[in-house]
């Protein structure tokens, strides 16, 4: 009896993507996107600059109320401590 040689199966074609994209086009999607991310980098660095300046202002505004009050009572407890 004569043997008869496998064949091997054919895989079916790659499809290709219906829009072809150049390197071209890839490097400037990258490059725009490396722009707008360095804009957004660059807009909160300088958000936080404020926020941080905001934030030694408020702590000085809270240290002058705390030392007012701190006068204040002081100054009660002298006026309370001289009429006894």
């Amino acid at each position: 009896m004569a043997q008869r040689k496998a064949k091997k199966a054919k895989r079916p074609a790659k499809r290709q993507s219906r829009t072809k994209k150049t390197p071209s086009d890839a490097k400037l999607k990258l490059e725009t996107r490396i722009k707008s991310l360095e804009k957004e980098r660059d807009r909160l660095k300088a958000r936080l600059e404020v926020a941080g300046a905001r934030i030694t202002s408020l702590e000085q505004g809270r240290d002058e109320a705390v030392n007012r009050i701190d006068w204040v009572i002081d100054s009660l407890h002298n006026v309370i401590e001289s009429e006894a």
